[in-house]
């Protein structure tokens, strides 16, 4: 490890005491699987993986939320929990080293969701004020729970639903479903046998058929999609291809995406373009409400946020919430987080725990300390 340890650390580390974390340290070695299968493609691609001498596939610690909720789990530790981190994580990047340093609080257990969710953007937001002052922040949300359950009152099968969720947060993967949708391509040419299980919808079967061909060509399952996952986009992709969406409801979705608002008003918003449509969010609006006034009670910079329809975030495991912080005038964000219900039953977890966390990059940080000096 050759990062320079950030001159801001105790700093961060006295912030997170006084928010009644638990500092944690997680290793740098960690199991690839959970990774490989939860993290999302674009972390995927980006991963240092190594190898056991045991055989078991490993990798560099991309992240931080991953690690911390396997130790909790290991752990056996009660909740609510609060857990904070700082330290190195490995990622091939086009700019910027490929270790660097990152800073945040994973919120596990808490019931009492649209609250943790205020406090995880609350914490967020005190660290960057603390270690920019004077810098004007702005802060961008998205949801992914509104996002599913307009895709779910406009009536779309579950194979559409599943593959628009996972475009959720990259604007080039949903530009390309959306247009999927609107004119279904044509089947593409698969072998007579991989052609009649996907067909047939024989998940296993195709499955076997995939990890043998790996096999036989020397391919690693662990190098890139598992076999599983590339029968699960095949078969979901000929029933995609049966589907196409009406011109009202394919306009509605449009309509939705556009949204573009500055919090305060974002749930008038999202009521009156349900009205519109013809359309109930149900319980995803009334959280989505009841979330809202949680931030504006703790004295946030309203006007320094917006809700903007089709903003997510590149991560696989995110179920509701997601933001991004960055400097008004900036391009990339300096914080991250969301919400990730699921998340630790599929690592493990006896019962289900929600979650919700963020992360700092101080690199990003301490290079806008540096320019204000």
């Amino acid at each position: 490890m050759t990062s320079r340890y950030p001159a801001i650390a105790s700093d961060i580390t006295n912030l997170f005491a006084a928010r009644s974390t638990h500092a944690v340290e997680v290793a740098v070695l960690q199991p690839a699987d959970p990774f490989l299968d939860m993290a999302g493609e674009d972390l995927r691609r980006r991963i240092f993986l190594t190898e056991s001498e045991t055989g078991q596939t490993l990798c560099l610690r991309p992240e931080f939320t991953i690690p911390v909720c396997l130790d909790h789990i290991a752990s056996q530790a009660g909740t609510p929990r609060r857990y904070s981190y700082l330290g190195e994580v490995f990622r091939q990047r086009r700019e910027g080293g490929n270790e660097f340093f990152q800073a945040g609080i994973e919120d596990l257990g808490d019931r009492d969701m649209p609250q943790a969710d205020a406090r995880s953007l609350a914490d967020a937001h005190a660290l960057l004020s603390l270690v920019l002052p004077g810098q004007v922040l702005a802060v961008t949300l998205g949801d992914q729970t509104i996002f599913e359950a307009v895709l779910a009152a406009l009536g779309l099968p579950r194979g559409w639903r599943m593959r628009l969720a996972r475009a959720f947060g990259s604007a080039a993967m949903l530009e390309a479903a959306l247009a999927d949708l609107a004119n279904p391509p044509r089947n593409g040419q698969l072998s007579g046998s991989i052609a009649a299980l996907v067909l047939d919808g024989d998940f296993e079967g195709l499955s076997a058929h995939i990890a043998g061909g790996m096999e036989q060509a020397g391919l690693s399952a662990s190098a890139g999609r598992s076999p599983s996952d590339i029968a699960r986009r095949l078969i979901e992709k000929a029933e995609l291809r049966s589907v196409r969406l009406s011109n009202e409801a394919f306009s509605a979705l449009k309509t939705f995406l556009a949204i573009d608002v500055p919090l305060d008003g974002a749930a008038k918003a999202l009521e009156t373009f349900g009205a519109g449509a013809g359309l109930s969010l149900g319980a995803a609006l009334e959280n989505f409400s009841a979330r809202a006034k949680a931030i504006e009670a703790l004295d946030l910079p309203m006007e320094k946020i917006r809700y903007d329809a089709a903003f997510g975030r590149p991560l696989d495991y995110y179920t509701g919430l997601v933001f991004e912080i960055a400097a008004e005038d900036g391009d990339r964000p300096l914080a991250g987080g969301g919400r990730y219900d699921r998340l630790l039953t599929l690592l493990g977890a006896k019962t289900p725990i929600p979650g919700v966390g963020f992360s700092v990059w101080l690199d990003r940080i301490e290079a806008l300390r540096e320019q204000a000096q």
